[in-house]
């Protein structure tokens, strides 16, 4: 799922090509794409593009008459900007906005439809959509530290938690976690004053650099390739592989569709922790340590 790093950058290049220009015709070619009825899609042809920000995850379309479109990418939805009039790909294809210079074409990947789209009236309307989380990158180590202990969880769901952090998913949490040595296990009551300043160093630390590293890729191009797995990341989708940090072989936690990759070594004291499936499994055989797996 695209997270904040990658969102911030899409909304970045699609300042540059459609704020004051006109949405001609938003074209669907999947009905299930639309979660609204009030006001209808239509409402939004022939209206001025006045503004596009982040709302966590989602990317929101300001138009004039406060008018806005939030659109939720998911897992694997993709943005992609073409030729004026462009057709909408085959198969994977869902959406195109015409704007004056261009179009915007939405693709998902996969057979799942889970990229969505709302109309919405009015920033009342708009505020609906926000799940409330902190934003990271500007906050404060004091407000920080606040919305991590509003409740006990462990630093993986905290961190994920879009009413706690904004933007944040399971791709960057584990960079924040490995940069900051600290278990995705450990629980944000337990958590010293110290260990959450860590913490909130390197979740600003990481994510500020991951965005210059993206808008540097895109080069002043529309950002293609948006992917959670990136060849420069420390842990994140290298399980087996070298830890940058120490060299130790970056373990994993599977569970469901989702995966947490980390560093026994620099995160947990070389104890390998439990995968819900596979030490189940294993039981007395499976390995507690480094040294033993």
């Amino acid at each position: 799922m695209p997270e904040y790093p990658d969102v911030e950058v899409y909304v970045e290049a699609l300042r540059a090509r459609i704020v004051g220009r006109t949405l001609r015709r938003v074209r669907l070619a999947n009905p299930f794409l639309l979660r609204s009825v009030d006001p209808p899609i239509e409402a939004a042809e022939g209206r001025r593009i006045e503004s596009v920000r982040r709302l966590g995850k989602r990317i929101v379309a300001g138009l004039e008459g406060e008018l806005f479109l939030v659109l939720h990418l998911m897992i694997a939805g993709r943005l992609h900007w073409a030729e004026p009039g462009a057709k909408i790909r085959p198969k994977a294809g869902l959406a195109a906005f015409d704007v004056d210079g261009g179009t915007l074409l939405l693709t998902e990947a996969g057979t799942q439809r889970r990229a969505s789209l709302h109309a919405v009236r009015g920033e009342a309307g708009l505020k609906a959509h926000d799940p409330g989380g902190l934003e990271v990158p500007e906050s404060s180590r004091e407000a920080f530290e606040a919305a991590l202990r509003r409740e006990n969880h462990t630093l993986k769901r905290a961190l994920t938690d879009p009413r706690i952090f904004s933007g944040i998913g399971n791709a960057w949490s584990d960079e924040i976690l490995h940069r900051a040595r600290l278990s995705p296990l450990a629980l944000t009551s337990r958590l010293t004053a110290e260990e959450a300043g860590r913490l909130h160093d390197a979740a600003r630390a990481v994510l500020r650099e991951a965005v210059h590293r993206l808008r540097a890729e895109a080069a002043g191009g529309f950002p293609e390739g948006v992917t959670a797995f990136r060849p420069w990341m420390a842990v994140h989708g290298r399980w087996r592989r070298p830890c940058p940090a120490c060299g130790a072989p970056v373990q994993r936690i599977r569970y469901a569709e989702n995966e947490t990759n980390y560093c026994a070594r620099c995160q947990t004291g070389g104890r390998v922790l439990a995968d819900r499936s596979l030490s189940r499994l294993l039981r007395d055989d499976w390995p507690r340590s480094l040294d033993g797996l």
